[in-house]
């Protein structure tokens, strides 16, 4: 089993995709899994939840559970199965509960600010 640890993201972070700014947030959690990159995820109410679309993608994880997808909707794109959030994770990633996380591209930015 790959070993998951979440613990809250120092500083502030943000998101960023077709100029505008989606999420500032100092109370970002970071998740660390297995030797995988870390990844950043954000309380809705840090998000501009306006620009957020769930779309039809799911996908199962066999350590955190079921997550939905979500496409970033600006006024000069649309960026499609962007970001994801687990409603209802596994106990071992119980904190990430309702959180949305964004996927780092060329069009998508997570940064610490």
């Amino acid at each position: 089993m790959a070993k998951i640890t979440i613990r809250k993201a120092d500083g502030t972070w943000t998101v960023r995709a077709g100029g505008a700014v989606l999420a500032e947030s100092r109370n970002a959690l970071e998740l660390t899994e297995g030797n995988y990159p870390f990844v950043i995820y954000f309380p809705r109410e840090d998000i501009a939840m306006a620009f957020l679309e769930e779309s039809d993608k799911s996908s199962h994880c066999p350590f955190k559970g079921d997550a939905r997808y979500y496409s970033i909707h600006t006024k000069s794109q649309t960026i499609d199965n962007a970001a994801w959030s687990y409603e209802s994770p596994k106990p071992a990633a119980a904190e990430i509960a309702g959180l949305i996380a964004f996927f780092t591209t060329s069009k998508v930015a997570v940064e610490r600010v």
